[in-house]
C-alpha cells in the first residue's frame, strides 16, 4: 500500500512551470556598419549663386509615393521691393492641393540666427560635398487649396528683414530662451527703445498738443544747473522732497536685492566688501521687523554700494572697486548719466553729482539726519567738501556731542547759486 500511494503521488506543479517557461538564449548578431573613406568639400557661399532650398513636409506627406511617381512642379517667388521674401510652392501631379512655404512668417521668423548645411554623398566617387543653406531658405510647407490666393494672409509688418539687431535677437529669444532670458531681453530693449528711429518720428506734431508746465520747467532748469538728483521744492515733508522713484526706476529693484538675500543667512552672512556707511548699519536692519521695509532700505543700501564702486572704478584704481560686479541695467544708466569718456575717466561735474546722488540716499537711510563721517571715509573725501555738497542740497547742519549732523527739513531751501565773475 505504502509504494502504490507513492507512485500515485501527483508531481509539484511549480518545478513543472519552471520547465516549461525554460527558453534557450539565441546571441543576436548584428550586421556592422559600413564605413567608407571620403574626400571632404566645403562650398562656400557666392554673392552672384544661389544656395539651395530646402523644403520639408511636416505632415509626412510624400508626393512621389503618393502621386505614381511623377514629377513635382515647383518655383520659387521673390518679393519685387523685398527681395529676402521668399515663398515657395510645390504642386503635386494631379492634385487639388499644393504647398507652400515663406521665409518671413512662421517657423522661419525665428530661424535667421541658424546655419544650416545640406551634405551631398558620393559613394562612387568617394567625395562628399557640403553646401551652406541660409536660414531663410528652408521651408516648412503647409498644404493650401489651389485657387485660393497666397498672399492673402501674408503679414504687412512682420518680414524679418525689417526688424533691428536688437528686435531681432528679442523675438529669437522669445521664442527659444529660458525664462531668464527672456526676461534680460525684454529689459535690454526696453532700454534701447529710445534708440529706435520709429520713436522719433513725427515729434514735431506730438510735441504741439503738449501742454507746457512752467513750474515744473523751471524745477528742472534748477535740477540741471545745481546737478543734483530730482527733487520737488514744494513737498511738505522730507520723504518726498527727494523723488526716490525717479532715482531708484521700478525695474531697477529686483537687481538690488543682494544684501536683503545675505540677510537670510543670520550670523554667516558676510559684509566686508561693502561700504563701511552700510556696514555700520547692517545692526540696525536686522533688527527691522517689517519684511517690506527691511527690503527697502537692504536696497538702498545696495544702490549707494553700486554708486561707490563706479565711481572708484572710473577714477581711482581700487583693487575691491576693479572686481566688483554692476548689474547691466545699472551699469548702462550711470554710464549714460554720468557720461563715462573714451578713457573712463569721470568729469569732475559728474563725479560731483554721483556724490550727491550717494547723499540724498543717506539721508533716506538714515531718516534724514545722518552722520557723514563714514560716508566721508567711503567716499575719500575730508568732511568739509562733504557738508558743502550736504548744504548744496538743503540741508541744515548741526552739531551733537562733537559729531555733525546733515538734516533735511522742508520746505527745500537752496543757497544761492554763486556765478564766477571772469577775469578781465
Amino acid at each position: 500500500m505504502d509504494s502504490d500511494t507513492e507512485e500515485t503521488k501527483p508531481k509539484h506543479p511549480k518545478k513543472e512551470k519552471k520547465k516549461k517557461n525554460k527558453k534557450k538564449e539565441v546571441e543576436v548578431v548584428q550586421p556592422q556598419s559600413e564605413q567608407i573613406e571620403v574626400e571632404v568639400e566645403v562650398v562656400r557661399e557666392h554673392p552672384n549663386k544661389t544656395p539651395p532650398v530646402v523644403g520639408y513636409f511636416p505632415s509626412g506627406f510624400d508626393p512621389v509615393k503618393n502621386h505614381g511617381g511623377g514629377p513635382s512642379n515647383f518655383q520659387v517667388y521673390r518679393h519685387r521691393s523685398m527681395p529676402k521674401r521668399l515663398e515657395l510652392v510645390v504642386r503635386p501631379p494631379r492634385s487639388s492641393v499644393e504647398f507652400v512655404g515663406t521665409s518671413y512668417a512662421g517657423e522661419a521668423a525665428a530661424r535667421h540666427r541658424a546655419k544650416y548645411a545640406l551634405g551631398v554623398l558620393d559613394k562612387e566617387a568617394g567625395t562628399l560635398k557640403v553646401v551652406p543653406i541660409a536660414g531663410n531658405k528652408i521651408f516648412r510647407l503647409e498644404p493650401k487649396v489651389k485657387g485660393v490666393g497666397a498672399f492673402e494672409n501674408e503679414p504687412a509688418n512682420s518680414t524679418l528683414e525689417e526688424m533691428t539687431q536688437q528686435q531681432k535677437f528679442a523675438e529669437t529669444t522669445s521664442i527659444w530662451g529660458t525664462k531668464k532670458d527672456i526676461e534680460k531681453a525684454k529689459k535690454k530693449l526696453a532700454l534701447r527703445q529710445d534708440e529706435d528711429p520709429d520713436s522719433q518720428r513725427n515729434l514735431d506734431v506730438k510735441m504741439k498738443s503738449v501742454t507746457v508746465n512752467k513750474k515744473a520747467l523751471e524745477s528742472t532748469e534748477s535740477h540741471v544747473s545745481r546737478n543734483i538728483p530730482p527733487y520737488d521744492a514744494s513737498a511738505t515733508t522730507p520723504q518726498e522732497a527727494y523723488i526716490l522713484d525717479k532715482i531708484i526706476l521700478k525695474g531697477e529693484w529686483d537687481y538690488l536685492e543682494d544684501i536683503y538675500n545675505n540677510l537670510q543667512r543670520g550670523e554667516e552672512a558676510d559684509f566686508s566688501a561693502y561700504p563701511t556707511f552700510v556696514r555700520n548699519r547692517i545692526e540696525r536692519l536686522r533688527k527691522i521687523k517689517d519684511e517690506s521695509e527691511k527690503k527697502q532700505l537692504s536696497c538702498i543700501f545696495s544702490y549707494i554700494n553700486h554708486l561707490i564702486k563706479f565711481k572708484d572704478q572710473h577714477s581711482f584704481d581700487v583693487l575691491s572697486a576693479k572686481g566688483h560686479k554692476i548689474p547691466n541695467i545699472l551699469r548702462h544708466k550711470f554710464s549714460n548719466m554720468f557720461a563715462v569718456s573714451e578713457s573712463k575717466r569721470l568729469p569732475p561735474e559728474k563725479i560731483s553729482l554721483l556724490i550727491c546722488y550717494v547723499l540724498v540716499l543717506t539721508l533716506f537711510s538714515d531718516e534724514f539726519r545722518t552722520d557723514y563721517t563714514d560716508i566721508a571715509k567711503d567716499l575719500s573725501m575730508n568732511i568739509l567738501p562733504v557738508r558743502q555738497l550736504y548744504e548744496h542740497l538743503g540741508c541744515k547742519i548741526s552739531r551733537q556731542k562733537n559729531i555733525f549732523y546733515a538734516t533735511l527739513p522742508v520746505p527745500l531751501k537752496f543757497p544761492e547759486l554763486r556765478q564766477r565773475k571772469r577775469k578781465r
